[in-house]
């Protein structure tokens, strides 16, 4: 029979036998003194008690329990137990006693359970932040902030902040951060240019971002790390990305750290032809459009999450091209909301675009972004690609599995 019927039938065999037991009745062993045998009895069910036994003649008589006792299970007792004393100092009555339930007692907000009393949750000091919150029932749980992040406040609730990214922003670093406080930037005074600088283009962004079985297969980051050809990611960087980012956001930047470590090897040369030939597309289609601070303030307002700022939109139009500045705008809006699709975000914009009067031509050009995007057909490619590189060794990863 098939592994996985034969599986599902056993399942299914306990799981009526267990529906069944939670209506029939329970029995147990009781003398009975008329004919001085043992004899089998009905157990009482929950909420009730055996006001009588069972005789050879005569069934199990069961009684409801009385105000503040209660019985959980199918019994066989001559009384119901009595329901727990009130709550203890810094206790609330989370649920109270009924005929089949004990009062249950639990901690105040802020406070958890230890050796019977109801104890603070610990507050993470400067340079730590959550890692988990307390609990009624358990402590904070506090971690140093890794590289690139910060904590300047004691909180038993806030987690490690991101250094902000001061060029970025268009600003340079004034004092680096550490653990304890976030980066200081101030105004770029350097004689030299400035340059727009868009950090992520939303082709590279399009590239890499292709499904991948992070939930099904174990390790996974590793397994692509140790099967991507040319000079392989050190493990302190890839746990870097493990910590810094959520399961939807490693791979893609695994793989943008990959390419630009591996810039020279011919598949990454090929990668950055085939985003450049990208760019140009969606350039043709958002590039063109003057828009004005009051286009781009209602583009950046019409994307959920963190908010662009004036200020930051007024920098923009002055150091980029007006060809550049909406995908500026957009990798700025990403830099803020950590690392979020931003492809996403413009899908939920585009609804809300219509209510502020936002020029047609223009949404319609961003409409043509997110589709051009959605069927790169190189994305589909280094998809296939990638995958095979890695094809056989998860195949042994899922036969393990099973």
């Amino acid at each position: 029979m098939n592994k996985f019927l034969c599986c599902t039938l056993v399942l299914l065999d306990i799981s009526v036998k267990w529906s069944i037991q939670d209506v029939s009745p329970r029995k147990y062993l009781h003398y009975d003194p008329g004919t001085s045998r043992q004899v089998m009895c009905d157990q009482c069910p929950p909420g009730s008690y055996v006001k009588q036994h069972c005789t050879a003649t005569s069934p199990t008589v069961c009684a409801p329990c009385p105000d503040q006792y209660y019985a959980e299970d199918w019994n066989s007792n001559d009384e119901c137990q009595y329901c727990s004393a009130v709550c203890k100092e810094l206790q609330y009555v989370k649920q109270e006693c009924t005929s089949r339930q004990d009062r249950v007692c639990e901690c105040i907000e802020g406070r958890y359970l230890e050796l019977e009393f109801c104890l603070k949750h610990t507050e993470c000091p400067p340079g730590f932040g959550v890692a988990q919150p307390g609990t009624p029932e358990s402590d904070t749980v506090c971690k140093r902030c890794p590289e690139g992040f910060f904590s300047n406040v004691t909180s038993s609730k806030a987690a490690c902040q991101k250094h902000t990214n001061c060029s970025a922003l268009g600003f340079k670093i004034a004092l680096k951060g550490n653990a304890v406080r976030d980066n200081v930037c101030q105004e770029n005074t350097d004689t030299s240019p400035q340059k727009c600088g868009i950090d992520v283009t939303l082709c590279e962004e399009a590239l890499f971002r292709f499904a991948v079985p992070t939930l099904l297969v174990p390790n996974w980051l590793n397994l692509l790390a140790d099967s991507l050809p040319g000079t392989k990611l050190s493990t302190e960087n890839i746990e870097r990305i493990k910590q810094r980012h959520g399961s939807q956001e490693q791979t893609f930047q695994l793989m943008k750290l990959w390419k630009q470590q591996n810039k020279e090897q011919d598949i990454a040369k090929k990668i950055n032809q085939d985003i450049e030939l990208c760019e140009s597309s969606v350039l043709r289609h958002i590039g063109h459009p003057n828009l004005t601070f009051e286009h781009l303030n209602t583009l950046m307002a019409s994307l959920p999450g963190k908010k662009v700022g004036k200020e930051d939109i007024e920098r923009t139009m002055k150091l980029c091209q007006p060809t550049e500045q909406a995908l500026k705008l957009l990798n700025l809006w990403r830099i803020k909301n950590g690392d979020q699709d931003t492809i996403k975000g413009l899908m939920y914009g585009l609804k809300h675009l219509k209510t502020y009067h936002f020029p047609k031509t223009t949404i319609q050009s961003l409409k043509k972004v997110i589709k051009f995007l959605q069927r790169f057909t190189m994305y589909r490619l280094y998809q296939k690609l990638l995958l095979e590189m890695v094809g056989n060794q998860i195949k042994s990863v899922k036969v393990r599995c099973v």
